[in-house]
């Protein structure tokens, strides 16, 4: 799943290529949050929303389950899939969102 979404990602210029703009590149990105966070972030329950948590917060959030520090079923694997610079994109995304 994570090399379809990889080649997903790099078709629409998340390798550098000029294909996107960087909004594009991040909601194309955060596209993979919302199977389980909701649209934009705005979960209908069961999951935590993202949308409008402090972008610090997310960023710690992520790396700890990229790390192995917190525990999760889903996350840990979704989260090793990610860049350092696109967790913090992923973070100001969904930081600038209301909640």
């Amino acid at each position: 799943m994570l090399r379809r979404i990889g080649v997903a990602l790099l078709a629409c210029g998340l390798s550098g290529t000029p294909t996107a703009q960087p909004a594009d590149q991040v909601r194309l990105l955060a596209s993979n949050c919302a199977n389980c966070h909701g649209t934009d972030g705005h979960s209908q329950g069961g999951l935590p929303a993202l949308a409008g948590l402090a972008r610090p917060y997310l960023i710690q959030q992520l790396q700890d389950f990229k790390s192995g520090r917190r525990p999760a079923t889903i996350m840990q694997q979704l989260s090793k899939g990610y860049t350092d610079a696109e967790i913090d994109a992923l973070a100001g995304y969904f930081s600038s969102l209301k909640n």
